[in-house]
């Protein structure tokens, strides 16, 4: 789209997608921490307050986050020490471990996710995820290091493994998503497939692992196949979500109007959210809610078309398949259509510091819509002396040319 004062921008477009879906969220959180109270009056409820007043911090995280240029980011890059990447890494590893140590980390329904943080918590795996986008980003496309050895290659994944062992102790699905998002940005950074053939056997077992010696995790894939054999056991989440469904319809109960939320459905503010935003709107709320996500993938792919440096287009792309994979695994779980694994639904889901972070994320891809930055190589006008030994340009991300037969194909 053209800039005009007749037409949005794709960053106004974004904007207008992440607040429609934070509105969304504060609606239904709010509607679904109601109960029965006798008061015939409109009351805010403990969870939609504090939902309201995230969202506004959030919104102000967008705000400032869009003004702030991308590019600085990855402004290093030949001092692996002095990255700003790096450092975002070493703070998310900080925090993963500090929550796991007893008396700091807050434990809630037998997980310890949580720091606590004046008036609120903190949860360091939110942190990590954007982390691991961040850094993929940066190590990918200036490539510190020559990732045609494997050896090196094995260099990128030890940051990353060593973060998603943290995050994995006490929250299987946040790391399998952390895996699945940082697989998926190893490909578009053009590693090698051998080199992640030889690697995703060992993950995958290792995945296998912690499943499997965990009795509540083995116990959740097991009712996954048959909800009805422990309809108040495991199956229990399952058999209330599939009913939100059945009761909404096409066109809902209405907001407010939810059976589920009576001490049915669990963690209907939260994993479950859209099980509750179903039966109260229907087919037509979820459609709605659907087509928000894919806007800000559409937007996103925008952005790595229009962008011309290999940073931002990686960074596009990393930020779209973490909240597009995170959605889409979200609404499967509520679906039942594949096992349950605990994550919130980006910008709707009640919570803290994950609403907040993903705000930011938001708003780092408005940054990359809204500056453009060439690769140094290409940039015939750049007054700075060329620099052909290193590799951090030689081996990018893509040329122009292949970025636009791939995006035009």
């Amino acid at each position: 789209m053209d800039d005009s004062i007749y037409r949005l921008r794709n960053h106004d477009i974004l904007a207008l997608a992440t607040l429609t879906l934070m509105a969304i969220g504060v609606i239904m959180v709010q509607s679904a921490s109601m109960g029965v109270t006798g008061s015939l009056g409109f009351h805010l409820t403990d969870p939609g307050q504090k939902q309201l007043v995230f969202s506004g911090v959030g919104c102000v995280a967008f705000l400032l986050v869009r003004r702030f240029d991308y590019a600085k980011l990855g402004a290093s890059k030949k001092k692996i020490l002095t990255a700003p990447p790096v450092w975002i890494m070493v703070i998310a590893m900080i925090t993963c471990a500090a929550v796991l140590v007893p008396h700091i980390g807050i434990e809630r329904n037998g997980a310890r996710r949580w720091l606590p943080l004046g008036i609120t918590q903190f949860q360091p795996s939110e942190l990590a995820k954007w982390a691991v986008v961040i850094f993929l980003a940066w190590w990918l496309t200036y490539r510190p290091v020559n990732l045609d050895k494997f050896q090196n290659f094995l260099l990128t994944l030890v940051p990353v493994g060593v973060l998603t062992l943290l995050v994995v102790i006490q929250d299987f699905g946040t790391a399998a998503l952390i895996a699945v998002v940082a697989i998926s940005m190893c490909l578009v950074g053009r590693v090698k497939i051998w080199h992640l053939g030889v690697v995703l056997p060992p993950a995958m077992f290792a995945g296998y692992w912690f499943v499997a010696h965990k009795a509540y995790r083995w116990k959740r894939m097991v009712a996954f196949t048959n909800p009805y054999a422990d309809p108040q056991g495991e199956g229990y989440h399952m058999i209330q979500s599939l009913l939100s469904y059945a009761t909404g319809g096409l066109g809902g109960t209405g907001v407010g109007g939810g059976i589920q939320k009576l001490g049915y459905l669990p963690e209907d503010t939260t994993d479950f959210v859209f099980s509750t935003l179903c039966e109260e709107t229907g087919f037509v709320g979820a459609l709605l809610v659907i087509f928000l996500y894919g806007l800000i993938l559409v937007i996103a792919w925008q952005a790595i078309k229009a962008t011309r440096d290999s940073f931002g287009r990686l960074l596009a792309f990393g930020i779209a398949a973490m909240v597009g994979t995170q959605a889409a695994i979200n609404i499967a779980v509520a679906t039942v259509s594949v096992p349950t694994k605990g994550l919130s639904l980006p910008l709707i889901s009640a919570g803290g510091s994950g609403l907040v972070i993903t705000c930011a994320a938001m708003g780092l891809l408005a940054s990359v819509l809204s500056h453009v930055h060439p690769d140094e190589e290409t940039d015939e006008e750049s007054s700075e002396p060329q620099q052909p030994s290193r590799p951090a340009h030689k081996l990018k991300l893509m040329d122009d040319a292949a970025w636009s037969e791939w995006t035009t194909a």
